[in-house]
């Protein structure tokens, strides 16, 4: 039998491993990754296998920025979760609040090393109810995200209406954080995050040996978006949803960052 095991962005292939070893091996190597749970592990045709990524792609409807435009980076909408034997996704505080320190630096170094323009949005001096209906866009850019990436991006679920364009809005509700920020556009960054526990990789084995049936694991998926404040148009927008990744941890983070912002208008 043959065992493949996740190294970073590519398959080590390991000889020789019998089924039980293949369990202990996956169960092992969470064991011995102090920061937690491994990334999704996959059985197929008797081997184990890490899913490879899906390559993350973008929607535009602008190729740059109109020159002095400002751009402000909202708060990281990120949550990381363990998944867990039975399949429950189990809220982990103190990963997430690892994963949004590594990315805002993450996106803080990219804006840097590509001379990319948006600024962070300080919400601390907000009133409570400027700062609930900034929440209220949050989710409203979450939805919109969603179905953007359900009817953008799958060729059988797109919109009759909209057809092939990419023609999507948050409405005219984002007056508000234009009004808060002084800013012209926004770019939002929502991510969720889970990690395949030992006891996940445990039943994925048994269940393929027992039943020739693969059972899903650990997904880094979410999307980025740029929104015109002016008009709450989405001018810009990019997926990301794949089986690999690590937001606990700074260099991975930094990679995820280069990922979501590919095709970033300048």
């Amino acid at each position: 039998m043959v065992a493949y095991i996740q190294r970073s962005r590519s398959l080590r292939v390991l000889p020789g491993l019998s089924i039980g070893t293949s369990m202990t091996r996956c169960a092992n190597l969470s064991q011995r990754n102090p920061r937690g749970p491994s990334r999704r592990v996959v059985l197929v045709g008797g081997g184990l296998l890490v899913a490879a990524c899906v390559p993350a792609t973008f929607r535009s409807k602008i190729e740059r920025l109109t020159p002095g435009a400002t751009i402000v980076l909202m708060p990281l909408d990120v949550e990381l979760y363990e998944l867990s034997a039975g399949g429950m996704l189990e809220p982990k505080a103190d990963w997430t609040e690892a994963a949004r320190r590594n990315l805002d630096a993450a996106l803080e170094a990219e804006k840097r090393q590509r001379g990319l323009r948006f600024d962070r949005f300080d919400d601390s001096r907000l009133s409570v109810s400027t700062r609930a209906e900034l929440d209220q866009i949050q989710r409203l850019h979450g939805a919109v995200g969603h179905a953007v990436m359900r009817h953008s991006y799958l060729p059988n679920d797109r919109l009759p209406a909209k057809g092939d364009r990419f023609d999507w809005s948050l409405g005219p509700g984002v007056a508000t954080l234009r009004a808060a920020t002084g800013a012209d556009h926004a770019l939002f960054v929502r991510i969720r995050d889970s990690y395949t526990s030992a006891g996940r990789a445990a039943v994925q084995m048994l269940t393929f040996v027992l039943f020739r049936v693969g059972v899903s694991g650990g997904v880094q998926a979410g999307f980025a978006s740029v929104v015109d404040l002016r008009n709450g148009d989405i001018v810009w927008f990019n997926r990301l949803e794949r089986q690999e990744g690590d937001l606990r941890t700074a260099q991975a983070a930094a990679e995820t960052a280069r990922t979501l912002l590919a095709g970033f208008p300048s």
